[in-house]
């Protein structure tokens, strides 16, 4: 049975069996990743971005007893957001190939096509058999990111000190948890927006401006991620010279995303990029003791940065990838007219 659900209403039996595949699929695609927990998942589920939109889907096995809610085998969830849906599907490994997953796609892409949205974007990770399921319905590549992981355990924290120093004369390098202060929030994004690269992967938007960048912090919150900024900035201008963002999900709260790392043409060429990761790293080894690894995501291209992450110890790890389909010829792909 498939339904639309609605993650602040559903039942908490539900949210655990939701969890519960989630982790089966992490488990078949992704082994080395770690298992997700219950804490804020409903959240997470909920919450987002102002005029922003989640519609979400699931699947049931039959109940097996009274009182029974049935297994959730299958999930899909489309976030509205600009011009496009962006879509997202878990499959529990023990009912794959049955056509589970082209129904909850399908489910998705009309709902998507109803509300006059032209296309439909998905991350796949590269080396699962997402790759295969979405190219057989018509997705085409647009873009490929390498995620690496960094192993705290391996860290060498003395060496690791020395590059939080590396940085020349003249900035000012701070620490903030739980996001910027209200009187850098401009400075904040103005440093984001001067250096916004047109190559970026579009379905993880950043935020740009200071109202948009405060929405996005109060939303991370309310999903349970807390986030933890370090920054540069000029002694002289007074300017945020350079930022680097890591959130901690209470989903996850053993492995940290990385996200925006950017230094301002103007500042570069002085060491800031390799110093305010090295910082954020020293930062969140007393700040959040549970944590034993950190994962970032950088284009091919972005060599700069791929070399700085390499000197901190990052590994490749995976390709993470970005696929659309216009969004009428997904619906007749997998619903043809009779």
């Amino acid at each position: 049975m498939v339904r639309e659900w609605d993650p602040r209403t559903a039942s908490s039996a539900e949210i655990a069996s939701l969890l519960a595949t989630l982790n089966a699929v992490l488990a078949a695609d992704l082994p080395q990743d770690p298992p997700w927990r219950e804490t804020s998942l409903r959240e997470y589920l909920a919450e987002v971005m102002p005029g922003e939109r989640r519609i979400s889907w699931i699947a049931q096995a039959e109940p097996t007893a009274a009182g029974d809610t049935g297994e959730v085998l299958g999930q899909v969830h489309v976030l509205l957001l600009g011009d496009i849906g962006v879509l997202e599907v878990l499959v529990h490994p023990s009912v794959r190939r049955t056509g589970l997953g082209r129904d909850l796609v399908l489910r998705a892409a009309r709902r998507v096509y109803q509300e006059g949205f032209q296309s439909i974007g998905v991350e796949v990770v590269g080396d699962t058999p997402a790759v295969g399921f979405y190219e057989s319905l018509g997705f085409t590549r647009e873009y490929v990111e390498t995620r690496s992981v960094l192993d705290l355990t391996a860290v060498d924290w003395a060496e690791l000190a020395e590059m939080a120093t590396g940085i020349s004369a003249g900035y000012q390098v701070e620490f903030f948890p739980g996001g910027p202060p209200d009187d850098l929030l401009e400075a904040y994004a103005r440093a984001k927006a001067e250096v916004r690269d047109v190559d970026d992967g579009e379905l993880r938007p950043s935020s740009y401006d200071p109202e948009r960048l405060r929405d996005s912090l109060d939303t991370l919150h309310r999903r349970g991620m807390k986030p933890y900024i370090v920054l540069a900035r000029h002694e002289q201008s007074g300017e945020v010279a350079g930022l680097t963002e890591v959130v901690v999900p209470a989903q996850h709260p053993t492995r940290a995303d990385q996200y925006d790392t950017i230094v301002a043409q103007d500042h570069r060429g002085y060491g800031i990029d390799r110093a305010i990761k090295a910082r954020m790293l020293l930062e969140l080894r007393s700040a959040e003791p549970e944590l034993i690894e950190v994962q970032t995501w950088n284009a091919q291209a972005n060599e700069a940065m791929l070399k700085v992450n390499a000197e901190l110890g990052y590994r490749p790890d995976r390709d993470w990838c970005e696929y659309s389909v216009d969004v009428a010829e997904l619906v007749h792909r997998l619903d043809p007219p009779r």
